[in-house]
């Protein structure tokens, strides 16, 4: 779960820049806040990620506790490339993790969270983020 500023913006990156589905609302006027959950698919096959919206809080100090969210890329150069057409901000180029030879890249969101995208072989499937 991750507290953002803006809903929408944030379903708007999750969705436009990596290609997520938003799969469902839930919005709680008694208590103040409103949920989205976005992913590639449905639990319990995909993971979710919810979004939580506290009514009247526009930003969050970030702990220094997260790390950041991880997401397999076929094609990482491809994956950035298409974070870059849909106005992301790829913040790490693609490459080699230092000390191994696993090719990552980092995006970071409209809220400042830091996505890591990892290359890996899908089979059958098609470039996109997974």
């Amino acid at each position: 779960m991750l507290r953002v500023g803006d809903l929408q913006r944030s379903i708007d990156f999750y969705t436009k820049v990596l290609g997520m589905q938003l799969l469902r609302t839930s919005d709680n006027p008694e208590y103040k806040y409103t949920l989205a959950f976005l992913g590639y698919g449905h639990n319990p096959e995909h993971a979710e990620l919810e979004l939580t919206y506290n009514y009247g809080v526009d930003k969050y100090d970030m702990g220094n506790a997260y790390g950041h969210i991880a997401i397999s890329a076929e094609d990482i150069y491809s994956a950035c490339e298409a974070v870059r057409a849909n106005g992301g901000n790829v913040t790490r180029e693609p490459g080699p993790v230092k000390g191994g030879a696993t090719v990552i890249a980092f995006v970071t969101d409209p809220d400042g969270y830091k996505i890591e995208l990892i290359e890996r072989s899908f089979e059958g499937q098609g470039a996109g983020l997974r």
